[in-house]
């Protein structure tokens, strides 16, 4: 019954998306410090992606909520724009995972890796650690080195991913997640001991201060001026993301994820095609790096655990795995959760434990129980929603219009040179 509503389902009228819009942007305007207004302004994209009217209109609305609305009404809130700004984050890492997982049907555990590799690039020539392997007093260097380091640290990922590729590659399945997982505890083993006996990464003590972008003078080092950055650096992942998915090599990617046999015996190369997602993947992972250890201006190997790459997996197969809006849900609802719901829902408990009303045990915090809500959500998904939140959706071919084109009046490929072979034969 709950399929068939779903089906029946034509949309959100628009009347009720505006509405929407308007009074939690009033609600927040009004009451700065309403963490309901806040969160109904950024659920009010999901409520724009489900109203029936046309893509342009939708993608008018959404821009208009995030670069107009949300700076203004949001703004000056430095928690809420910190809040956006790390959504933000998480939605671009998901994005990139969502290469490598989704389209490719790869198991990656250790994508974080790629991740620290793109913040260190930026850490170490951006301050004075790069002094203690190059000679000649060269760094630090200055903000206006963020934006060069964004291309340097895709590159710099990159070549991580095709290192990783390159001998793991050959194996698939459970084999592939085992070798990826111990990749990245290698990256991050590495990073924690090199400081000796060259002192390249500075070891667990980490790396600060790293500056903050700066344009044209301007310092750039705000909540405010981040939440833009990376909104720009996902309008380019997802634009990058559909044109890769309806290219000749995002077919390859998802027919080697449906059948790697079938794949290879059509002429795919196996290896090159993971090569070019791991890649892509990785690269998309070293600029949102850069970004962090920018917006940071401290890292250290504690910030790119196993638990960082698990977090985002789960973020892709909650949303939706190969699905680009369900992937930017998931990776929303999931960071939002970790970082305002959880924490707020604590806050309201520790308050009316203050007051006397009820006696909660430390151990009862729910902020400690982050693990096991992602395990919950998890299970409900597979069980409700196996596809995810927003299940990718699969171009389909009307065949009868094919069978009536010019292309299905001949033979194609090897069935056409059979057909050449006899009728020359006959001849």
């Amino acid at each position: 019954m709950a399929n068939l509503a779903w089906k029946s389902f034509k949309g959100i009228p628009l009347v009720f998306t505006l509405i929407w819009i308007v009074a939690f942007s009033a609600a927040l305007y009004l009451m700065d410090k309403s963490v309901i207004a806040f969160l109904g302004i950024l659920s009010s994209i999901v409520v724009v992606y489900y109203t029936n009217t046309t893509k342009s209109v939708k993608m008018a609305i959404g821009a208009i909520v995030l670069l107009l609305i949300i700076p203004l009404v949001a703004g000056e809130n430095r928690y809420y724009m910190e809040v956006a700004s790390q959504v933000g984050i998480y939605v671009a890492m998901a994005l990139g995972l969502n290469i490598v997982v989704g389209f490719a049907g790869l198991l990656d555990l250790g994508y974080v890796a790629f991740f620290a590799a793109g913040a260190y690039a930026y850490a170490i020539f951006s301050t004075s650690q790069a002094n203690e392997f190059i000679a000649g007093n060269l760094f630090p260097l200055s903000g206006e080195w963020f934006w060069p380091f964004l291309i340097v640290g895709l590159i710099v990922a990159a070549v991580f991913g095709i290192l990783l590729g390159l001998p793991v590659l050959r194996v698939k399945g459970d084999y592939l997640a085992i070798v990826t997982l111990g990749f990245g505890e290698i990256i991050r083993i590495v990073f924690n001991n090199l400081d000796k006996p060259i002192n390249i990464t500075n070891g667990p003590q980490g790396i600060t201060p790293i500056p903050s972008p700066e344009l044209f003078g301007i310092q750039m080092g705000t909540p405010f001026y981040f939440y833009f950055i990376v909104l720009f650096v996902i309008a380019f992942i997802v634009l990058a993301n559909i044109r890769f998915e309806h290219s000749r090599l995002g077919r390859a990617w998802i027919a080697v994820r449906e059948d790697e046999l079938a794949a290879q015996s059509m002429g795919i190369s196996l290896l090159n095609t993971k090569l070019a997602a791991f890649a892509l993947g990785a690269s998309f992972a070293g600029v949102v790096g850069v970004i962090f250890a920018a917006k940071q201006t401290f890292i250290d190997p504690t910030s790119f655990t196993l638990m960082e790459s698990i977090g985002i997996l789960v973020m892709v197969i909650l949303g939706g795995s190969g699905s680009i809006p369900g992937v930017v849900l998931g990776a929303a609802f999931v960071t939002i959760l970790q970082v305002q719901l959880l924490k707020e829902f604590s806050n309201f408990l520790h308050g009316l434990q203050n007051a006397g009303i009820i006696s909660l045990p430390n151990q009862l915090d729910p902020s400690k129980f982050q693990r096991l809500i992602f395990g919950i959500m998890l299970i409900l998904v597979a069980l409700y929603r196996p596809n995810g939140l927003i299940p990718a959706k699969r171009k389909k071919n009307d065949l009868d219009a094919i069978k009536k084109s010019e292309f299905g009046k001949e033979k194609l490929g090897i069935l056409g040179r059979l057909s050449q072979l006899t009728s020359g034969k006959q001849s």
